[in-house]
This record gives structure tokens, C-alpha cells and sequence, in this order.
């Protein structure tokens, strides 16, 4: 049903593993097309993105080289998932113009409060969220969450990315315990995103990592939202954010079964020159 993977890390920051070894698995899937979409450095000492204009520069001409290579057997693209901190990280505009970027993922993996702390809400431990909730926002759960969407409508309106990446993934480490979804507040956060998202015309990355890692009971965004941004007429993509080779194909045709059972009836791909619409029928 959908034979298109856009979102995926290698070794040059937290995946497993070479490129090559993703463009061989995502032909043993079947794939159409894969987009390596590595994360992009940030200013400060981390242990997930690439870490300097080196690697980075490698990162790209290997990239480049794997196009060639499999020319005629799949499309490769070259792409990066930026982090978006305001007064911190760099301006997806650097990286787009640097390295001639096929697209730019904006993404919110660490949420800054008013006193300059970063909150980390990614990651396989749940306490390293408990903490920084607990260290950054004094347990408050609501301005915590409000801080989140804020920085994520910030980044959609100063980096325009062509995708939103896992734009609910606040709700991962919260397992229904410090909020729940229905709840008025949370509701109109999440409307209030959707209509900068619409109104900048970005594309929506359906993210299927939270579901096959187990760490989520739904995708990111779940199909609640999804219903709210069909009727919005927001375009969407499916991903698998994959971190290891054998993860490039996981969930996509059950994500697409998903999305129509919301309304939606195509899903954007990446096609050489900009995005376009395919049937998920």
C-alpha cells in the first residue's frame, strides 16, 4: 500500500548501522524510496546527533554515492532531522543551503523552560522524562506540555520545515498518568498546532517507531488527531523513523490502513523535485 520510508538514521548518528545496509534491507521491503534523514548537530554535547561538519559532509556524499549506485532500483534521498531550540540550535535554512538537501524534518526532542533548562522527552527511559519534568517544570505537567507545543508552533513559523516529525511525541513517556488526550486544555494545544501547521502548508509525518518500540499505545499523532487534520486538509506522510536496517519497512501498509480508516485517501512522497500525492487506495 505505501512503499516509501522517509525518515531513518544511520551510524553517523544514533543508528546502528552504514546507509548501505538501510537501502538493502528497504529493497528486500520492497520500498520505492528511502530518505536518509540523520540528525542534524546541535551546539552542545550529545550522544545522538552527527556531531560535526565532518561527519556531516561524509554523511552527505555517502549518501550521494548510494544514489548512484542503486540508480534504477530504488530513490534515495538525502535529508536531516533538525532540532528546533530557539536561541540555541542552528537555522534549518544552514543546513538546507550547506548540504542541498532533498527536505528538512523539524523536530522538538528537548523543550526549554524560562530558565534556559532543557527538558529531554525522547529516549528509551522513562525517568530521564519523570526528572526533567520534575528538574525543569517543577512537576507541571500542563505548563511542561504548553511549553512543548509552543516551541513546536515557534519552529513551524521561523524554520518552515517541509515535515513535522512525531509532533505529539510529549505524550510518549505520559502513559495516560499526568494527562490524558480528551482533556480540554491538551485538545486546544494540539488544535492550535494543527492550524500553524496548515496554515504554513507543512507536511505531517505519521510516525510508526512509538508503536513497534512499544513505547506508545498509538501512533504519533494517534487517529484522533488524524481525523482532526483530515478535515483540515493537512497532508501527511508515514514514516518508521527507523534506527536499524530491519526497521525501514515496520508498519507502513497497517499505518496506511490506519490513515484511510480516518478519511485520508493519499499520502505525500518525496519525488526528485518537491512533494507529491499517491493513492494509499
Amino acid at each position: 500500500m505505501f512503499k516509501h520510508n522517509f525518515h531513518t538514521h544511520t551510524a553517523y548518528c544514533d543508528g546502528s548501522s552504514p546507509p548501505e545496509d538501510y537501502v538493502i534491507e528497504a529493497l528486500k521491503a520492497g520500498l520505492e524510496s528511502i530518505g536518509f534523514s540523520g540528525h542534524a548537530p546541535v551546539p552542545f554535547e550529545n550522544h545522538f546527533a552527527i556531531p560535526d561538519n565532518d561527519s556531516l559532509k561524509a554523511y552527505a556524499g555517502e549518501v550521494e554515492e548510494l544514489k548512484e549506485k542503486y540508480d534504477g532500483q530504488i530513490n534515495i534521498f538525502l535529508a536531516l532531522e533538525a532540532d528546533y531550540i530557539p536561541g540555541i540550535t542552528f537555522d534549518f535554512k544552514h543546513f538546507m543551503e550547506d548540504l542541498s538537501l532533498d527536505y528538512i524534518i523539524g523536530s522538538v526532542h528537548f523543550v526549554k523552560n524560562r530558565k534556559e533548562g532543557l527538558w529531554f522527552i525522547d529516549g528509551p527511559d522513562r525517568n530521564v522524562w519523570l526528572q526533567g519534568l520534575a528538574e525543569y517544570f517543577n512537576g507541571d505537567i500542563r505548563e511542561a506540555v504548553i511549553a512543548y507545543y509552543r516551541q513546536i508552533n515557534m519552529m513551524i513559523q521561523t524554520q518552515q520545515p517541509d515535515v513535522i516529525g512525531h509532533f505529539d511525541k510529549i505524550k510518549m513517556h505520559n502513559h495516560d498518568e499526568y494527562f490524558r488526550e480528551e482533556e480540554p486544555w491538551y485538545s486546544k494545544l494540539v488544535m492550535e498546532t494543527l492550524e500553524i501547521i496548515r496554515d504554513n502548508g507543512c507536511i505531517v509525518e505519521v510516525n510508526t517507531r512509538g508503536l513497534y518500540k512499544k513505547r506508545s499505545g498509538s501512533l504519533f499523532p494517534g487517529p484522533a488527531i488524524l481525523k482532526e487534520m483530515n478535515k483540515m486538509n493537512i497532508p501527511v506522510t508515514i514514516s518508521t523513523d527507523a534506527h536499524k536496517p530491519g526497521e525501514v519497512g515496520l508498519l507502513l501498509d497497517e499505518t496506511a490502513r490506519t490513515l484511510i480508516e480516518t478519511g485520508y485517501r493519499e499520502a505525500c512522497i518525496y519525488a526528485g523535485k518537491g512533494w507529491e500525492s499517491v493513492s494509499l487506495l
